[in-house]
């Protein structure tokens, strides 16, 4: 079977799961650096990937990530930061 056309072009080279992680490994290191906490888990494991199939979902997702924030002390996967 062929590649896509956005892999044979190179546009695309890795996945959305390698992009993530890349994201995720820098934006830790770099808060561990300003925290002076180096190796310290900043970002809880995996992530969750939904396509978004209407203007009312994104409302509601974007809604969502507003609110969450707020949720945050309630949450007993939040491992507040040490001091």
């Amino acid at each position: 079977m062929d590649a896509s056309p956005l892999q044979r072009s190179g546009a695309l080279s890795h996945s959305l799961g390698a992009r993530i992680g890349a994201f995720k490994s820098q934006a830790a290191h770099a808060i561990n650096a300003l925290r002076e906490t180096p190796g310290t888990p900043v970002w809880q494991r995996n992530y969750y990937e939904r396509i978004i199939r209407n203007e009312d979902e994104l409302a509601r997702i974007r809604q969502y990530i507003l609110d969450n924030p707020a949720k945050w002390p309630e949450d007993p996967n939040n491992v507040p930061a040490s001091p």
